[in-house]
């Protein structure tokens, strides 16, 4: 039969082979290798053919039938009884940098979307030239546009949109845009925005952790100016906000230089994981005692900041791939702001 050609099963994958079998017949009805009335391999060919035992296949053509994918005939066999509802949403997921926070959006994207979608992950490295031939290549493939808006000057300075990234943009339909963490307020439609307030975030943010973070003498944000992959200003905007209203000393740095030096007293506000690794090692090398004489704060948090006891000011990356998905399956429009959350541990 056609249908044997098509089927994978991997013996050193992880996933069940019963499960395979699923995967592989759903696949190939959105393939359109499959039709409706199409007969398939019984259960005794199935086993025979991929050396699997009959209670393999059997659980997977139960699965099948229950979902009303396949039907079977008495005397006669087994046939596809549904190709509607199954084909698979295609969408484009542009993202600017390959950080672990950007993938936790996007697995969380992922797990909530389920399996009736196919999404295609790329990333643009904040470049606009390779966003706009990313864009002009699949503008006519996807059914939804997901797009995470950062970019660099030549002179490495962030930038939420370029005019001529406005202008491609503007090219996609409204339902099928989504912009993501970062928007734009003066490009105008009907699209979906899910964001953080980056200005507003980091003062609101660090107001909350204000009784512990006036133990501290000077406060120095670690903001890079030129890095690679450049951060938004307003978050300095937010953060000298906050340091002027409650009168507090500080200081806006561009890295953890190797021979900085550190007083009792100093709490740091990272943002790039190099400068947050750089500066416990210095701390521990100069023997202070984190979160009594030195104090650390992080911008966005990893499970290995949980894990080390890092307080951070963070998007909940969670809530923003899962709205996200939400508002796909859901077909709803408008926007949606991301928590942003102060989230105290040892290192304050």
């Amino acid at each position: 039969m056609n249908l044997i050609k098509y089927i994978k099963i991997d013996e050193n994958s992880r996933v069940p082979k019963y499960q395979q079998i699923i995967d592989s017949i759903i696949n190939n009805i959105s393939l359109g290798n499959l039709t409706m009335d199409q007969k398939i391999p019984s259960i005794n060919m199935f086993s025979e053919e991929f050396y699997l035992s009959r209670d393999t296949v059997e659980k997977a053509y139960s699965i099948l039938k229950e979902r009303n994918i396949i039907t079977s005939i008495r005397g006669k066999g087994f046939y596809i009884s549904r190709t509607q509802l199954i084909s698979k949403v295609n969408i484009l997921f542009l993202i600017n940098k390959l950080s672990s926070y950007k993938l936790r959006t996007y697995n969380h994207f992922i797990n909530a979307i389920g399996a009736n979608s196919h999404t295609d992950l790329h990333i643009y490295h904040c470049d606009e030239s390779l966003f706009l031939n990313l864009l002009d290549k699949n503008k006519s493939a996807y059914d939804y546009f997901i797009i995470m808006p950062h970019f660099k000057t030549e002179d490495l300075k962030h930038v939420s949109l370029t005019d001529k990234v406005v202008k491609a943009i503007k090219k996609i339909p409204n339902e099928k845009l989504i912009l993501l963490d970062n928007i734009k307020p003066n490009l105008e439609g009907n699209f979906v925005e899910i964001y953080q307030d980056f200005e507003n975030d980091i003062y609101s943010a660090l107001k909350e952790g204000l009784k512990k973070i006036k133990k501290y003498q000077k406060i120095m944000l670690i903001y890079p100016e030129r890095a690679i992959y450049p951060y938004p200003r307003r978050i300095l905007h937010g953060f000298r906000k906050f340091c002027v209203e409650f009168k507090l000393d500080f200081e806006i740095l561009d890295k953890v230089y190797d021979e900085m030096i550190l007083k009792k007293g100093d709490l740091f506000i990272t943002i790039e994981e190099s400068d947050l690794v750089n500066l416990v090692k210095r701390v521990r090398e100069d023997e202070f005692k984190l979160g009594e004489e030195i104090g650390i704060i992080s911008y966005n948090d990893t499970p290995l900041k949980e894990l080390l006891g890092i307080t951070v000011i963070s998007t909940d990356f969670k809530v923003m791939g899962e709205t996200a998905a939400n508002m796909i399956l859901n077909k709803t429009k408008g926007k949606v702001k991301v928590p942003f959350n102060f989230i105290d541990r040892e290192s304050l």
